[in-house]
C-alpha cells in the first residue's frame, strides 16, 4: 500500500543536487503548477529523482521543458533522451541522474506518477522556491 502524498515523508531541498534545484528553478520560472520533487533513491529507482510539473496548456507544456533544458545546456548539461514535445501532454527529459517530467493537468492525473512511486521521498522545495518568488515580486 502506498502512502499519500499529504503522508510522505519530506527532505530539505539542500541535499539535491545542484542539477535538479535549478531544474525546478527553470520550471517555476515558466510559472509550473504543483512542482514536485521525488527522492528515488531509496525506492529502487532507475533514476535518483524525479522533477515533476504541471503546465495549464499545451504552449505551457513545452515553454517549461524548454526552458529547462535552455538553463541545463548553460550548465553543459544535456539530457541524454527526450520524449513527447511532438504530444505536449507529457515531456520527458532525461538526464540519466534525474528524470524531469512535465504534464498537462489530465496527463499528471491519468499517470499519477506520485501514487506510483508512493515509496519515494517528497523534497521539500520552499528553500528552492523562494528566489524565483521573490524575483517575481521584484
Amino acid at each position: 500500500m502506498s502512502k499519500s502524498p499529504s503522508r510522505r515523508a519530506t527532505l530539505k531541498a539542500p541535499a539535491l543536487p545542484a542539477e535538479v534545484i535549478e531544474a525546478v528553478r527553470a520550471a517555476a520560472d515558466k510559472k509550473a503548477e504543483q512542482l514536485v520533487v521525488l527522492d528515488l533513491r531509496k525506492a529502487a529507482g532507475f533514476t535518483d529523482f524525479f522533477v515533476i510539473a504541471t503546465g495549464a496548456n499545451a504552449r505551457q507544456v513545452r515553454a517549461i521543458a524548454e526552458s529547462v533544458e535552455d538553463a541545463l545546456a548553460k550548465r553543459k548539461t544535456k539530457p541524454s533522451h527526450t520524449e513527447g514535445y511532438e504530444r505536449t501532454g507529457w515531456i520527458l527529459l532525461d538526464y540519466f541522474d534525474f528524470v524531469v517530467h512535465v504534464f498537462s493537468g489530465e496527463s499528471r492525473a491519468f499517470y499519477g506518477l506520485e501514487r506510483l512511486w508512493g515509496s519515494a521521498i517528497t523534497v521539500d522545495l520552499s528553500g528552492v522556491l523562494e528566489p524565483v518568488a521573490s524575483a517575481r515580486r521584484a
